[in-house]
């Protein structure tokens, strides 16, 4: 009995997971507050922890899934074989695909720095439901603000092709504020950013979920290997719970890149900020009231 309301609650952090690890509303400050209700998992802090960042592996494997096209550089291309009739199949890199790659790389690079020095750091001193909420509230109050300025302006990229350097440097800075400061949401950060520098909404999106793939990649590694390397086990049950969220986690992500990517065609990003400040006043309350501690 005990095993099935584990996987039952697994499969709810990997539902909220699946849903707000690509809407622009902070993955942390939702996972905070689940786990502080009853439906916590019973399991260890120490894998808790882990468990929170590894359960993006899920996640990851939509979007792969979902911008395959875009992600795989080489396609089959036929060659004929001199001096015979017949052909052959040889891999041939895909038209703007090393540009793509240099520009998820240049991006990545800040917040890898970042958060490679300072990830220890980071979790003692933010990791905690009033710094969240505090972010929530701020990065909801910028994004009503940016959208509000960009109302009228034309965007200077309409696509990820016509993004210049600068602009993907200054992303991967955006990207850095998330790393710092739990609750701010990577998504969020990087959209914002992306929105300052000109960007349009759809390509700055797309951007975000490729982007997503090495640096969500590269913070589950390091959280696993750091729990590996202090020695830590999993139980069997928290290796039930891991695998059932990622797996949630992962046909929710899919549901939901497909869902946000037709909603932004129509629709700009402030009532996400609204529901940012809404959260984040409702976490902030809980926090000083220490209900969430």
């Amino acid at each position: 009995m005990q095993i099935i309301i584990e996987i039952i609650k697994a499969a709810i952090f990997g539902i909220v997971e699946g849903i707000t690890e690509w809407l622009p509303v902070s993955s942390t400050g939702h996972l905070i507050l689940l786990n502080s209700t009853p439906l916590k998992l019973s399991v260890s802090d120490s894998f808790y922890s882990m468990f929170e960042v590894v359960i993006q592996l899920g996640a990851i494997m939509a979007v792969v899934v979902t911008f395959w096209e875009q992600l795989f550089p080489w396609y089959l291309r036929k060659e004929k074989i001199p001096g015979r009739m017949a052909s052959r199949s040889v891999p041939a890199w895909k038209k703007g695909s090393i540009d793509l790659w240099k520009k998820i790389i240049i991006c990545c690079i800040p917040a890898a720095i970042v958060g490679v020095l300072f990830d220890d750091q980071i979790d003692a001193l933010f990791y905690h439901p009033l710094p969240v909420a505090l972010a929530l509230i701020i990065v909801g109050v910028i994004f009503i603000l940016v959208e509000r300025f960009m109302s009228g302006h034309s965007p200077k990229a309409s696509s990820i092709g016509e993004m210049t350097l600068g602009m993907v440097l200054w992303i991967g800075i955006a990207q850095c504020i998330a790393a710092v400061f739990p609750g701010t949401s990577r998504s969020g950060a990087t959209i914002i950013g992306a929105l300052i520098v000109g960007v349009c909404r759809e390509a700055a999106a797309e951007f975000t979920f490729l982007l997503a793939v090495p640096v969500m990649l590269g913070a589950s590694l390091l959280k696993a290997i750091k729990y590996i390397h202090q020695g830590l086990r999993m139980t069997g049950i928290e290796t039930v719970d891991l695998i059932t969220g990622a797996l949630v986690a992962f046909i929710v992500s899919i549901v939901v890149i497909r869902f946000f990517m037709g909603y932004i065609r129509k629709h700009d990003f402030r009532v996400f900020g609204w529901y940012r400040i809404g959260l984040g006043a409702f976490v902030m309350v809980l926090s000083l009231t220490h209900v969430l501690v």
